[in-house]
């Protein structure tokens, strides 16, 4: 068991290092963190949910916490 459950942990961190190699730059730097980016209110920055960045940053946040949760489940058993 622990070792398929470590198999599969092997593949989710491949996929997941491809896919965040696959995202752009964010160089908002620390203009981003006071609000004071001029994006805010573009039609790409309301829409980016549906794009293919919006797509892998869901796909991301999704396979990091099966990551997450499969490494603390093999660490039990």
């Amino acid at each position: 068991m622990v070792t398929v459950l470590t198999v599969i942990l092997v593949i989710i961190g491949v996929i997941l290092s491809a896919i965040v190699l696959l995202q752009s730059k964010r160089a908002a730097g620390l203009g981003a963190i006071s609000g004071s980016s001029s994006s805010n209110d573009s039609y790409w920055s309301k829409n980016k949910g549906n794009s293919m960045e919006g797509n892998l940053a869901r796909l991301t946040k999704i396979l990091g916490a099966a990551f997450m949760i499969l490494a603390l489940v093999i660490s039990f058993l």
